[in-house]
């Protein structure tokens, strides 16, 4: 699924509320530091990780493209 951004990148505990698959910055924290997250196929453990328009963040078994806006 493509989630559009519209600036230059987006961390990665902002880019999972504004995906809509958390409500709270705690909860992706938690997600994040238990390992459930990989960025590029990778696990990822730093919830300020930048996110680039095409990047690929995995979670709960959905895939999320970081696309620009323009």
């Amino acid at each position: 699924m493509d989630i559009k951004i519209n600036t230059e990148y987006i961390k990665l505990d902002s880019f999972l509320k504004w995906a809509g698959v958390v409500s709270l910055g705690s909860e992706a924290k938690a997600y994040i530091l238990e390992g459930l997250v990989k960025v590029n196929d990778e696990v990822e453990l730093r919830r300020g990780k930048k996110i680039y328009p095409g990047d690929k963040v995995e979670f709960n078994g959905e895939v999320f493209t970081a696309v620009s806006e323009s």
